[in-house]
C-alpha cells in the first residue's frame, strides 16, 4: 500500500448538488489550511465555460458561510481545471489524462450517481489510468449485497482494496472519531463494557423535517438503506468492536468487520417500519408507497462480549428533533440497598454519546440527597462538548483519501457483512405502520423495545 499523497484529485460530477454543497466548501477550508496543494480537475457531461465554474464555486462556498479568505480562494480556483464529456467515451478519459500532466497518483472522486460508478472505474482502468491511483465512492455502496458485492468485483478489477476509499461523511464527524477515542483511551470503561454490565444500546438519528425534493430518491431507498444500514452501523461496531492490534487503519477497519460479521441477520419482526402521515402527497411519491421514513430494529451481535446484549436502533424524519445520540444503559445494582435506586424509579445508570447536533460525552450515576435519609437522584457528569475550528467531514475525508488514511472509510468485507445482515428484510417485512409528524414514530416501535425499557429520546 502506498502511503504517499495524491498528487492531483479529479472530481467526476463536478457540476452537481454534491460538489455544490460538499466538496467546494471542504476543497476552501483546505485551501485556507494549506493542505490543498494539488491541482484539482473536475470533470462532467456540460459543457461549461472555466468562468461559469468559477461562479458555481463562489456561490457554493457563500452559502456554505462566507468568502473569508480571497487568498485562499484565488488558490482553489487557479488551481481548478475543467473537462467535459460522456462517461461512457473513451475520449473523456484521453482528455483527463492530458489536464493530469505529469501527475503520477491522482486521486478519482466518484461524486455521481451510483449507477454510474461502474462505468467510471472501467473507463479509468481502460484508459491506464489508475496505476498508483486512488478511488474515492460516495454512498451507496450497492442497494442490497448482490449489487455491493457486483460493484466491489468492479472496483476490484481495476484498483486494489487498499486503494478504494468508500467515503461515508458521517464517519468524519468529530463526534463519531470520539467514541473510538473514548473507549480505547480510557482504562475505566473497558472492564464493564460487555454482556456482564451492559444492559442495552440504543441508538437514534431523528430529524424534524420530510423527504423534501427527495421523494424519488427515498421511494428507491428508504430509511433502512438511506441511514441505517451505513451510518448507524458504523456506529455500532465503534461501539462493539475489540481493541485494534494499532492505530492504523487496517487494524481498526479488520476488528469493524469482526462485529458486521457477528451480527445475527435481521428477522422481519426485529423490523418496525413507519410512514409520517402525508408522504404518500410528497412531489415524485407513490400514492400507495410502501416505503419507510421511520426504522426501529432490535439487532443482537453473537460474540463471547455483546451475547444477549440487544441493540436498538431507529431513525426517522418529522421526529420531534434532529439529533443523533447513543444511550449504553448499565445494568443495575445485584443487591438493592436503597429502594430509590430501583430501575422502577427511572434509567440504572449510562453513559451518553450526543454526535449532533452537538458533540458531548455525558456519565450518569446517582448521588446521595443532603441529610440522613439514603434518598438521591440521578445526575450527568459532562465531559466533552463540540470545539471550534474542527475539520468539517468532507475536508477531512477528502485530506485522509488523499493522503492514503483509511481509517474513516469502509473495506470490501465490511460492506458485504453489513448488507449481509438487512438482506433478509429488504424484501420480506410487515407493512409500514403510520405516524403523525412531530411524534416519536409509530407505537410498535415502543413495542419493539418494552422488554428492556423504553427509548431514550434526544
Amino acid at each position: 500500500m502506498s502511503t504517499s499523497k495524491s498528487d492531483a484529485l479529479v472530481v467526476f460530477g463536478v457540476t452537481g448538488d454534491l460538489a455544490h454543497k460538499m466538496i467546494f466548501p471542504a476543497l476552501y477550508a483546505m485551501a485556507k489550511r494549506g493542505t490543498l496543494t494539488v491541482p484539482v480537475i473536475g470533470v462532467a457531461f456540460p459543457k461549461w465555460s472555466m468562468a461559469r465554474l468559477h461562479r458555481r464555486v463562489k456561490d457554493s462556498i457563500k452559502r456554505s458561510g462566507r468568502v473569508d479568505n480571497q487568498r485562499a480562494l484565488r488558490h482553489l480556483l487557479n488551481n481548478l481545471t475543467y473537462v467535459s464529456g460522456d462517461y461512457n467515451s473513451a475520449d473523456t478519459f484521453a482528455s483527463i489524462k492530458v489536464a493530469l500532466k505529469n501527475a503520477k497518483r491522482p486521486a478519482f472522486y466518484l461524486a455521481i450517481p451510483p449507477a454510474l460508478f461502474e462505468t467510471v472505474i472501467k473507463g479509468l482502468g481502460a484508459a491506464d489510468l489508475a496505476k498508483d491511483a486512488r478511488v474515492i465512492v460516495e454512498k451507496p455502496f450497492g442497494r442490497d449485497l448482490p449489487t455491493a458485492r457486483q460493484l466491489n468485483r468492479a472496483a476490484r478489477s481495476v484498483f486494489p482494496e487498499d486503494s478504494i476509499f468508500r467515503i461515508d461523511h458521517f464517519l468524519g464527524k468529530e463526534a463519531i472519531m470520539n467514541i473510538l477515542y473514548f473507549r480505547f483511551a480510557n482504562s475505566f470503561l473497558e472492564p464493564i463494557w460487555n454482556r456482564n454490565y451492559i444492559a442495552s444500546i440504543q441508538i437514534t438519528m431523528s430529524e424534524d423535517f420530510g423527504v423534501g425534493d427527495r421523494g424519488a430518491f427515498y421511494e428507491t431507498a428508504g430509511c433502512l438503506r438511506d441511514v441505517i444500514e451505513n451510518h448507524l452501523f458504523q456506529v455500532i461496531a465503534l461501539l462493539a468492536m475489540e481493541p485494534p492490534g494499532g492505530r492504523d487503519f487496517g487494524a481498526v477497519q479488520i476488528e469493524k468487520a469482526k462485529v458486521f460479521k457477528a451480527m445475527r441477520p435481521l428477522a422481519p419482526d426485529d423490523v418496525v417500519r413507519g410512514q409520517y402521515a402525508g408522504y404518500r402527497s410528497e412531489p415524485d411519491v407513490a400514492k400507495r408507497s410502501d416505503v419507510e421514513t421511520f426504522c426501529a430494529l432490535r439487532l443482537f451481535i453473537d460474540s463471547w462480549r455483546w451475547e444477549g446484549v440487544p441493540f436498538y436502533v431507529r431513525s426517522g424524519k418529522y421526529l420531534p428533533e434532529t439529533a443523533t445520540e447513543v444511550l449504553v444503559e448499565l445494568k443495575a445494582p445485584p443487591q438493592r440497598l436503597f429502594a430509590d435506586s430501583s430501575p422502577k424509579n427511572g434509567r440504572t445508570n449510562y453513559i451518553r454519546f450526543r454526535l449532533s447536533p452537538n458533540s458531548a460525552v455525558a456519565l450518569a450515576a446517582r448521588v446521595k440527597h443532603p441529610g440522613k435519609d439514603f434518598v438521591g437522584d440521578q445526575r450527568e457528569l459532562y465531559l466533552l462538548e463540540q470545539q471550534p475550528g474542527e475539520e468539517a467531514p468532507y475536508e477531512r475525508l477528502l485530506t485522509d483519501a488523499m493522503m492514503g488514511d483509511g481509517a474513516l472509510f469502509t473495506r470490501e468485507d465490511a460492506v458485504e457483512a453489513a448488507w449481509a445482515v438487512v438482506e433478509p428484510v429488504l424484501k420480506r417485512h410487515h407493512r409500514v405502520r403510520p405516524y403523525k409528524r412531530g411524534t416519536w414514530g409509530p407505537r410498535d416501535a415502543d413495542k419493539l423495545i418494552a422488554k428492556d425499557g423504553s427509548w431514550h429520546n434526544p
